[in-house]
C-alpha cells in the first residue's frame, strides 16, 4: 500500500476541502450580504465582529441550536437524503481543481485525473436528484412545483455547460485540467492569450470562439447553480423557498452550503479553463513544466492566485444577482435551448474550422 500517497492526498482533501472551501462558503454568505447592502445603500451585517465578519459564525450556531422538525406528511426517507446529495456532489468536484503548481514536491491537486471535466459534469449532474428528491418527498405543491422546475433547467443547460468547453478540448487536444493550466501559463490564458502561442495568428483567431464559449459557460454556471437570474426553483415571490420550504435546522443549512458549494467549484472550474487557473499574466513564475519543481514561494503564490481568481468570480456572480430581474420560466428554457444550444454548437463547427485553417 502506497502510505505517502495517501498521507499526502488525505492533508491535500483536509487542507482544500475542509480549511479552504468551506471557509469560502462562510466567507460568501457574508460577501453576499455586504455586497447587497452596498448596491442597495444598506449597512449590512455590522455587528457581531469586525465589519460583521462573524455573522456565518453566528448563523452556524443558530442552525445548529434551532429545532430539527421534520412534518409528518413527508416522505420521510427521501425527505432525510435530499439535502445530503446537494451538498456531497458539490464538495466531491473540488477533487480535480489544480488549486496550485506545486509544494514540497506535491501537485496541488487532490485527484491529478486525465477526464478532469467529464468528472466534474458528472458529479455535479447528481445534485438534481437531490433537489428533484426534495421537492417530491416534501409532499407539497411549492417544494414539487420548484423540484421540477430545477429538473428542466439544470437538464437544459447541462447540455449548453458542455457543449461550451468542445471548442477548449479542441484546442488544448486533452482533458487534465493541470496540463490545460500549465499550457495557459504558457501561452495566454483562453480568454487573455496576449503572450506565447497565444498572440500567434492561431491563438488570435481561436480567440473568437473560446470568448463564445466563456460567456455560454457562465451564463450556464449561473442556471446550474440556480443563481439569479435564474433561480426559478427557489424564486420566494411564486414558490415561497421551492424545493426547501418544509425543511429547517441544518437540513436547509445543507441545501444553503450545497448552493454556495457549488457556485465556488462553478468559479473555480471557469478560473481553471478560461483564466489561467493558478497562473500570473505573461509566464510569470512559471514553471517549465507541470511535474517540475518550483520554490516554495513561487507555490504558495499560485495558491493565493488561484483563490483570489475565485474570490473576484464569486463577486461577479453575487454583483449579478443583485443587479439583473428574474427571467419568466418560458425565457429561461427559450435562452438555452433556442438561442444558446445552437450557438454552442455552431462555435464547435467554428473551432474546428479555424483549426483546419491554421494546420
Amino acid at each position: 500500500m502506497d502510505w505517502p500517497f495517501i498521507l499526502a492526498s488525505t492533508v491535500k482533501i483536509i487542507v482544500f476541502s475542509f480549511m479552504m472551501i468551506l471557509p469560502l462558503v462562510a466567507l460568501c454568505t457574508w460577501a453576499e450580504r455586504r455586497v447587497s447592502a452596498a448596491i442597495q445603500d444598506r449597512v449590512g451585517p455590522n455587528r457581531v465582529g469586525p465589519f460583521g465578519l462573524l455573522q456565518p459564525v453566528a448563523d452556524g450556531v443558530k442552525f445548529l441550536l434551532k429545532e430539527d422538525f421534520t412534518p409528518s406528511h413527508v416522505r420521510k426517507t427521501y425527505y432525510w437524503m435530499a439535502p445530503a446529495l446537494v451538498m456531497v456532489p458539490s464538495l466531491l468536484t473540488c477533487a480535480v481543481l489544480p488549486f496550485g503548481s506545486r509544494l514540497f514536491g506535491e501537485k496541488m491537486v487532490i485527484a491529478d485525473l486525465d477526464v478532469g471535466p467529464l468528472f466534474v459534469f458528472a458529479i455535479a449532474s447528481l445534485t438534481v436528484y437531490g433537489i428533484v428528491l426534495a421537492g417530491w418527498a416534501s409532499n407539497s405543491k411549492y417544494p414539487f412545483l420548484g423540484g421540477v422546475r430545477s429538473t428542466s433547467q439544470m437538464i437544459s443547460y447541462e447540455i449548453c455547460l458542455g457543449l461550451s468547453i468542445v471548442p477548449l478540448i479542441m484546442i488544448f487536444g486533452e482533458f487534465n485540467l493541470g496540463r490545460i493550466v500549465q499550457y495557459q501559463a504558457e501561452n495566454g490564458w483562453s480568454v487573455l492569450p496576449l503572450w506565447g502561442e497565444g498572440l500567434s495568428v492561431k491563438g488570435l483567431l481561436l480567440a473568437i470562439p473560446v470568448f463564445i464559449s466563456f460567456i455560454i459557460f457562465t451564463t450556464s454556471m449561473f442556471a446550474e447553480t440556480n443563481r439569479l437570474p435564474f433561480d426559478l426553483p427557489e424564486c420566494e415571490t411564486e414558490l415561497v423557498a421551492g424545493y426547501h420550504t418544509e425543511y429547517s435546522s441544518m437540513k436547509f443549512a445543507l441545501f444553503f452550503l450545497g448552493e454556495y458549494a457549488a457556485m465556488i467549484i462553478g468559479s473555480g472550474l471557469a478560473v481553471t479553463l478560461f483564466l489561467g487557473g493558478w497562473s500570473l499574466p505573461f509566464g510569470w513564475l512559471t514553471p517549465e513544466s507541470a511535474d517540475a519543481e518550483v520554490p516554495f514561494w513561487h507555490g504558495l503564490v499560485h495558491i493565493g492566485v488561484f483563490f483570489a481568481k475565485v474570490i473576484g468570480f464569486i463577486l461577479f456572480f453575487i454583483w449579478i444577482r443583485w443587479s439583473l430581474p428574474r427571467f419568466r420560466y418560458d425565457q429561461l428554457m427559450r435562452l438555452g435551448w433556442v438561442f444558446f444550444f445552437e450557438i454552442a454548437l455552431a462555435n464547435v463547427i467554428l473551432t474546428a474550422l479555424i483549426l483546419m485553417f491554421v494546420k
